[in-house]
């Protein structure tokens, strides 16, 4: 929903801008609610890049924002490989029969980008997204060397449902069930799902109980700033969550193996994703805020360093703005900033980017403007000191 709202803002700028989704009816309800002449849908099956670059050719776009499922990522390069068109993702590519996500399937398209003279941003979503031009902006004016990063991920929101997932609960399910995993002493240490926990505090929150996930940034970041010596993530969940979830995964409906049931074949997970909420419907009733940020350690000429930026954003007023909760919102106007970014030429380049590769002052110039302000200190107590 806000990702077309933010879209249509660019497309009165650029008018070839274009937007691909699966498109229902939701997305039909926001058009017409838009009702712009310069702004048009159409459906298409993302898993086909002969109808994605169809729809390319149809359409004559700068650039292809995709929003489609992770599993998806590949089909839309190929097709804007095919027409000659710059690409955005705000997730990196997962395979469907696998729980797992990783760049390399997506890094190895950088060379054919290159020739193809065309610009390919992954992950310009919140994480992954601000979070690495977070980063980015801290190493080019406060350090010399980063050496600790934890991004910190809180929602302290509450849409009333006794159980819902913020964004594509099979995506989102999938996430939080797999095996842990942080960066350190130049290795990869892997731990059981949701093993390790601890309270943080974050800014107009307070204390929440925050769990070591592993997030496809890290791999990312500890490859383009290699003088970290550690990089984690964290991310909050109530023990209500954490109950809901345990007691699915025991009865197996998180399972993405499928099943014989009845004479048919079904995912477990997919079931479920059909029947919990659908997060663009939690918006209206949604409470409480968001706080995501980066907290980091290193030195400045020769002295050490710390370091926080951060992000808090309100559901309510994220909802009486463009009629979404927080999780979208700061997903959807981190990619439209980067897309307005390609085709106004501040950020460019041919091959395939990662969002800390590129330069983040202009985009955090933008940031505060288009709804979600930033905020940072310096030289104060670090967090995670005593780790």
């Amino acid at each position: 929903m806000l990702l077309l709202t933010s879209a249509l803002k660019l497309k009165k700028r650029f008018p070839k801008f274009f937007l691909p989704a699966e498109l229902n009816r939701n997305v039909r309800a926001i058009a017409k609610a838009i009702a712009h002449p310069n702004f048009s849908i159409a459906k298409v099956d993302a898993d086909q890049t002969s109808e994605v670059i169809a729809l390319i050719k149809d359409f004559q776009p700068n650039i292809v924002i995709n929003v489609a499922l992770p599993y998806q990522d590949l089909s839309i390069m190929d097709a804007c490989l095919a027409t000659g068109v710059h690409y955005l993702d705000t997730a990196n590519y997962e395979p469907p029969n696998e729980a797992k996500f990783e760049y390399k399937w997506q890094w190895a398209y950088h060379e054919r980008f290159q020739q193809a003279g065309i610009m390919a941003v992954l992950g310009c979503g919140f994480d992954p997204g601000v979070t690495g031009i977070f980063t980015a902006h801290a190493l080019k004016h406060y350090f010399d060397e980063i050496h600790y990063l934890d991004i910190v991920d809180c929602n302290a929101g509450d849409h009333g449902h006794p159980f819902a997932t913020n964004f594509n609960p099979e995506i989102n399910i999938r996430e939080i069930t797999q095996k842990g995993r942080y960066y350190e002493k130049d290795d990869w240490v892997e731990t059981a799902p949701l093993s390790i926990h601890r309270p943080i505090d974050y800014p107009k929150i307070g204390l929440r109980e925050s769990y070591l996930l592993y997030h496809e940034e890290l791999e990312s970041l500890v490859k383009h700033i290699p003088t970290l010596k550690r990089a984690r993530f964290w991310m909050t969940f109530s023990e209500n969550y954490i109950t809901h979830l345990q007691v699915l995964q025991n009865v197996g409906i998180t399972s993405i193996k499928p099943i014989d049931y009845e004479g048919q074949k079904i995912v477990p997970l997919q079931f479920l994703k059909a029947v919990l909420p659908q997060p663009a419907s939690l918006g209206e009733n949604y409470q409480g805020q968001t706080s995501i940020g980066c907290h980091i350690q290193g030195i400045k000429d020769g002295k050490a360093r710390t370091y926080y930026i951060y992000n808090n954003c309100d559901h309510a007023a994220t909802y009486r703005e463009v009629g979404a909760q927080a999780i979208s919102y700061t997903t959807g106007v981190p990619a439209m900033l980067g897309a307005l970014l390609m085709a106004t030429g501040e950020w460019q380049g041919a091959g395939v980017f990662n969002v800390e590769q590129l330069n983040p002052d202009p985009f955090l110039q933008k940031l505060g403007t288009y709804g979600l302000p930033w905020h940072e200190q310096v030289d104060q107590s670090y967090a995670f000191a005593n780790d």
